[in-house]
């Protein structure tokens, strides 16, 4: 009789397991159907930074209006990796108002870059997408002991007394 219900319950358990990792909808990602919603109306979706030099300043404002009806409540915006972070208001945006996402994108990185930041917000577009790309240079580097402007060198090792 153990034996029968110790293995009921050995395939029983991932069973259960399984079953309880089911999908359940997220409310949060359905699309907004109210007429007076608010809709992020921005300026450009997408900012490209062309090529730049390693550590430059990756920062770009990403500038929306709310063209709806009823206040704009951002919820969250994330960056599709580590290197670039979103700032966004934390307070409703009113209808009509203007204001800006800051983007940052970690330019220590050497190399072409193409990232986006996922918005969430209660507008009708919601989940919303901003893009940013570029090119990052190596830095310049400048010697320790730069040269003369005649090619010669300012120190020397030989001895010419």
């Amino acid at each position: 009789m153990f034996r029968y219900s110790s293995l009921c319950l050995i395939l029983l358990f991932p069973a259960s397991v399984c079953l309880g990792q089911l999908h359940v909808q997220d409310k949060t990602n359905t699309p907004n159907t109210d007429p007076n919603a608010p809709v992020m109306n921005f300026d450009a979706k997408e900012h490209d930074f062309g090529t730049m030099d390693q550590d430059a300043n990756g920062t770009y404002l990403f500038t929306f209006t709310n063209t709806g009806k009823e206040p704009l409540i951002i919820k969250e915006a994330r960056g599709s990796c580590g290197c670039t972070v979103p700032q966004w208001p934390h307070h409703p945006v009113e209808p009509g108002k203007r204001d800006t996402i800051k983007v940052t994108y970690d330019t220590h990185r050497i190399g072409i870059f193409s990232k986006s930041v996922t918005i969430m917000s209660n507008s009708k577009e919601s989940p919303d997408m901003l893009f940013i790309k570029g090119k990052i240079n190596n830095k310049p580097v400048v010697p320790a002991f730069p040269g003369n402007e005649d090619g010669s060198a300012p120190y020397s090792n030989t001895q010419d007394n």
